[in-house]
């Protein structure tokens, strides 16, 4: 795997970014024409509205997957950036951080995370400027 920095750190997971969702877009479409074209012709009604259900319980699902999924990384992450400052400085990261930009931190390396996270609650650094800030990037292949 290539050198993780600012430029290429997000994930994009070619099966569930690209394949799973022009699938899903393209089956849901069809299944709303196909309602549509049920209702004219005297279709069966009642099969083409339950595809279509079909279609938007499985968008639902593929969507709260990855949110659920994200919001659990994101718990993790705010746990495992507020222990690595409480063993650097012996207190907590500054209750002024958002979540965007603690998890932004979390790719800064030891030498460089206290300071930059002062600097972050200090001047409320957007996350992207964080991450620009970054000197030393520390790699982050483990999460999803």
């Amino acid at each position: 795997m290539d050198t993780q920095n600012y430029a290429n750190h997000a994930r994009i997971v070619k099966g569930f970014h690209g394949l799973l969702f022009f699938l899903l877009l393209a089956g849901l479409i069809g299944s709303i024409v196909n309602l549509v074209n049920a209702g004219k012709h005297d279709g069966s009604l009642y099969s083409a509205s339950l595809i279509l259900f079909l279609f938007v319980c499985a968008s639902l699902l593929a969507y709260y997957s990855r949110v659920f999924a994200l919001r659990a990384q994101d718990r993790a992450i705010r746990a495992e950036e507020n222990l690595r400052h409480l063993a650097l400085t012996g207190k907590l990261l500054d209750s002024r951080l958002r979540l965007s930009q603690i998890i932004a931190l979390r790719f800064a390396p030891n030498e460089e995370f206290v300071e930059l996270a002062h600097k972050a609650a200090e001047e409320n650094l957007p996350s992207k400027e964080i991450k620009r800030q970054i000197k030393n990037w520390k790699a982050d292949h483990h999460r999803v």
